[in-house]
């Protein structure tokens, strides 16, 4: 469990691998844990600066959670489970905190940037940390897009609510979706480079003021909505059963994608060993609540038949409640917000797992370059964003964004078994969190996955097959040569 007010572990003796003499075992070689936190920061030109505490770590990962998931799935889910809804978040909930107690102790015991590839790294292999790495990599990229577009759908609602105006479709859709550029998503992506570009302190900053203007803003659907809640609207509460209820928690558990984002800030911690562990869940509490706290209001104000899958689902109960359209147009507002604030934390987080691969030599040398007066490595911010602003802007996202998903649950289940192999293979490493009843809960979190991975659709497997398959050439055509544990062993 956490210790309060620890020191940092000290660093055991490093363990020695044995030279990678085959072919396989060149798949295989692992990246000590102690070299893993000894190169922490270090990057090509410069280092990253340790300045995020606690609180800005947990900011972090809520800003990448708390978004549209509340603002947009919360429609698609009442329909399926009717007021039991409250329960499938909390089911979903618990899902995720199988997953999140692995992330906690490999965060507190390899506190680096890389999250689950360098997790990964050091417990299975480099073959299997690149295929962490690279769906990672979708996940991150592809979300950043898929949710830059949806940004522009709510800040259209927000200039028709206040000047009566909207964006012309041709420059608020991409080709093939009825428009010719995507601005809008251009634009969000754009303005969360320039905040990233001017350091990790200051980014998280400005995370944490919108973090608290979404947080306020669900606080005040909640203070207005209550007002029009009926007993009534709660029964039955089951209506569609126990299967209504699961349907509902497999779809609302993509709410909860991101938590894992802290991670991925284990080198810009002041005190990654103490604070990453609380800070991933502490966000998995306050983000639980918050969901079924609106969730308990929103069933309330409105029966759940009426929920028809529509996006606007809370800016439409305020007005029915009120009957007046001020306080949904406040509520696009905060979506603005925070749909904003998720775009600026998952694009910092696909910098960082991006920035670890390369000082890994598995990407080019230019994704891992630090600037040295600002400590940002710059280079990787810019191409990446361009890279996520050009995709979300001019390329209709369709299924690909449905991938997101399963990259994560992989990645997911990968964390959940480097858990239980670094219990095995270095039992005596003092750890600052330890998951409970262990390896149980990391088995049923690894099932848990696996479960939400086969209820995918096939198109789905089809787009990360093929997006594995373009992995692994990348890798046997120039990560496993360059790799620096494949240039030390020559």
């Amino acid at each position: 469990m956490l210790e309060h007010g620890a020191a940092p572990p000290t660093t055991p003796r490093p363990e020695q691998e044995p030279p990678a003499t085959g072919f396989g075992a060149r798949l295989m070689r692992r990246k000590p844990v102690e070299q893993l936190v000894a190169e922490g920061g270090q990057g090509a030109g410069g280092t990253l600066r340790r300045s995020l505490g606690m609180w800005q770590l947990t900011m972090i990962s809520i800003g990448a959670t708390l978004g549209t998931g509340i603002f947009v799935v919360l429609g698609e889910a009442v329909p399926d489970a009717g007021p039991a809804v409250i329960v499938s978040f909390v089911i979903a909930g618990l899902t995720a905190l199988f997953s999140a107690l692995s992330y906690a102790e490999l965060a507190g015991t390899i506190p680096v940037s890389g999250s689950s590839y360098s997790y990964a790294y050091a417990t299975m292999g480099e073959l299997i940390a690149w295929v962490c790495g690279w769906c990672l990599i979708l996940e991150y990229g592809v979300s950043v897009a898929a949710v830059a577009v949806g940004w522009g759908d709510y800040l259209n609602e927000l200039l028709d609510g206040t000047l009566g105006i909207t964006i012309p479709d041709a420059l608020s859709a991409p080709p093939g979706d009825g428009g010719i550029f995507n601005l809008p998503a251009l634009l969000v992506v754009l303005l969360s480079m320039a905040f990233l570009l001017g350091g990790a302190k200051e980014s998280a900053r400005a995370n944490t003021i919108m973090v608290g203007v979404k947080i306020a803003a669900l606080v005040l659907f909640c203070a207005v909505a209550f007002t029009g809640i009926r007993a009534g609207n709660y029964t039955p509460f089951m209506p569609l059963g126990m299967a209504g209820v699961s349907a509902a928690g497999a779809t609302l558990f993509f709410s909860y994608i991101g938590f894992d984002a802290a991670s991925t800030a284990g080198e810009e911690a002041k005190n990654p060993q103490r604070d990453l562990p609380r800070a991933i869940m502490l966000s998995l509490v306050i983000v639980t609540a918050l969901y079924c706290l609106v969730a308990a209001v929103a069933v309330g104000a409105l029966p759940w038949k009426k929920f028809s899958g529509t996006e606007a689902a809370l800016s439409g109960i305020m007005e029915d409640v009120t009957g007046q359209s001020f306080w949904a147009v406040l509520l696009a507002a905060g979506a603005v917000v925070a749909i904003a604030s998720v775009v600026l934390t998952v694009l910092y987080g696909q910098t960082r797992i991006l920035f670890a691969m390369s000082r890994d030599g598995l990407v080019p040398k230019v994704f891992s370059t630090v600037h040295p007066t600002s400590g940002v490595p710059r280079a990787n911010t810019v191409i990446v964003s361009l890279f996520c602003g050009v995709l979300a802007a001019a390329i209709p996202l369709g299924q690909l964004a449905d991938a997101t998903s399963i990259g994560t649950l992989f990645a997911f289940a990968l964390v959940n078994i480097a858990v239980i192999v670094l219990r095995r293979t270095r039992p005596t490493m003092e750890r600052t969190f330890r998951v409970p009843l262990a390896p149980l809960f990391p088995l049923i979190g690894f099932g848990l996955c696996l479960w939400m991975m086969s209820s995918l659709e096939v198109v789905t497997w089809v787009v990360f097959g093929v997006w594995m398959a373009v992995g692994l050439v990348l890798y046997f055509g120039y990560g496993m040569r360059r790799s620096r544990l494949a240039t030390a062993e020559k």
